[in-house]
């Protein structure tokens, strides 16, 4: 698994991603205005992804699923994708717990 760090063509802000090992996104940040916020945000899904009761798990209008990880402030720190089910939510969330800690970070954007 990995963390990538890339840069929005339309904004110009810092986001990052978490990829599984076969290229899926699990989960998702917001923009960040600079790349030390965005590493900041990987730094709080490592520390927060431990904790179930950081997981806030949704069902939407539609009937899927999508969880966000929140930060001890209740801050969003990521959201995952939709889910056709609760199961495969589940299965994101513990993708998350078990291997967001030791996964690398891959930055996307130019050097700084």
């Amino acid at each position: 698994m990995k963390f990538e760090i890339f840069q929005s063509d339309n904004n110009e802000k810092y986001y990052f991603r978490l990829k599984a090992k076969n290229g899926q996104v699990i989960l998702s940040s917001q923009g960040y205005s600079g790349k030390s916020g965005c590493k900041n945000g990987i730094e709080s899904v490592r520390k927060n992804s431990a904790m179930d009761e950081r997981f806030e798990r949704k069902e939407s209008a539609n009937g899927k699923f999508h969880f966000n990880l929140l930060a001890a402030n209740k801050q969003i720190v990521g959201s995952s994708q939709m889910y056709a089910s609760k199961s495969g939510m589940e299965k994101g969330i513990e993708s998350v717990k078990t291997n967001a800690q030791e996964a690398t970070i891959e930055d996307l954007t130019a050097a700084e």
